[in-house]
């Protein structure tokens, strides 16, 4: 992935010129509109230069990836734009790709999420996890079906898995109803079962039990639950969501050796002051830690996807506003708000005014998603996790094509 960082003065044009490529080829590549539309400092993904293909008469995606030696979730990472297209148009210019990635990719949606926005993120991801799906206090897991969801990971050659957590009467994350069930031997054992009835029910791939909130105390009762859950699930595959920060409750080395893979959530700055939103030092030093316990292949990071924006001046527990996938950085085009670039952290930042109130954001652009990449590829992690895939975000999936 070439990056090209906008230098005041320069146009999509004169940057285009620069690369040999077609001003055309540059927006398609950063789901651009305009092209008038530049500002200091943003990230411009370059098309890569590579082997291509023109569609001919007559031929399909399947008919050019035999060809190319390669398969259609390839084609599809290489050439977004054709997400959701059932013919190819003569004339056409497919990117064929490379190497074959080596990381694998998670990708979380909500169950209620579109064919359209499942299309276009299904190419990059191995494993679909679709959310929220909860238990309730007697560990009875409430009907986990999403039909299409689980049918289209299929089709595009990715598993399908459901996120399971405690919930209360009202649908919402309970604290009180995951420490009742894990800490009791027959609950654990009816969660364990009913969670096993629904993943063969659903035609699931395997579930991924996110346990977040848990006391210390129920340390040894969390790993208990998990050997029980994979025991009841047989051939499917048992991932667990392990917090981004310390928690007493998770034993990494009884989780890393009962489950198939463990997800490493990314440390979330939404009741912090301004800064960096997933710092990767963080990110270093959570990897370091767990991969002293959990093999390294068994291990998925987190990614954050999109970052968050503070208004200013900024006062002790003020909640940040979330800014999904790319919307950070096409606010700062809108605002023509030069974009700076934090070397320590690895994130992005500007501030501008709105309202007479000046708007700090940080945020995650190329740049950050090349170098949290690179560093899973460094402890040879299994792979990555973005638990909030539905955005556009041309920069993340770029990273991990």
């Amino acid at each position: 992935m070439e990056i090209h960082v906008v230098q005041p003065g320069e146009s999509l044009y004169r940057i285009a010129a620069h690369y040999g490529v077609p001003p055309t080829a540059l927006l398609r590549e950063n789901e651009r509109a305009d092209p008038n539309r530049l500002t200091p400092g943003e990230c411009l993904l370059v098309p890569e230069k590579g082997r291509t293909h023109t569609v001919r008469r007559g031929e399909t995606l399947a008919s050019v990836a035999r060809q190319a030696g390669t398969d259609e979730r390839t084609l599809l990472r290489h050439n977004p734009y054709l997400a959701g297209q059932e013919r190819l148009t003569p004339g056409q210019t497919l990117a064929l790709g490379g190497k074959a990635r080596r990381l694998a990719v998670l990708g979380g949606v909500p169950r209620n999420a579109d064919v359209r926005t499942l299309r276009r993120v299904l190419p990059y991801l191995d494993y679909l996890a679709v959310q929220t799906f909860g238990f309730d206090r007697t560990g009875r897991v409430r009907a986990a079906h999403a039909e299409i969801p689980v049918r289209l990971a299929h089709r595009y050659g990715a598993k399908a898995v459901f996120v399971l957590t405690a919930q209360d009467g009202d649908g919402l994350l309970s604290s009180e109803a995951a420490h009742r069930v894990t800490a009791d031997e027959d609950l654990r054992e009816t969660l364990a079962r009913s969670a096993a009835q629904n993943a063969e029910a659903g035609e699931w791939d395997g579930v991924l039990l996110d346990l977040a909130y848990l006391p210390g105390e129920d340390r040894a009762a969390l790993s208990a639950l998990v050997r029980e859950m994979k025991a009841r699930l047989g051939g499917k595959q048992l991932l667990v969501a392990l917090p981004g920060t310390e928690s007493p409750a998770h034993d990494l080395r009884a989780l890393g050796e009962a489950a198939d893979l463990c997800v490493l959530a990314n440390a979330s700055a939404a009741h912090a002051k301004p800064g960096p939103a997933a710092d990767i030092g963080a990110l270093c030093r959570a990897v370091k830690k767990a991969v002293r316990e959990i093999p390294p292949g068994k291990l998925l990071c987190g990614l954050a996807s999109g970052g968050w924006q503070w208004a200013l001046p900024w006062r002790e527990g003020q909640q940040a506003r979330p800014l999904g996938g790319a919307a950070a950085a096409e606010q700062a085009v809108l605002a023509g708000a030069p974009i700076r670039f934090d070397e320590r952290s690895q994130t992005a930042h500007y501030n501008f005014w709105r309202g007479g109130t000046e708007q700090e954001v940080w945020f995650e652009d190329a740049r950050s998603y090349r170098s949290k990449c690179a560093l899973a590829a460094e402890f040879r992690l299994g792979g990555v996790a973005v638990m909030d895939a539905v955005h556009r975000n041309s920069a993340l999936w770029a990273a991990v094509r």
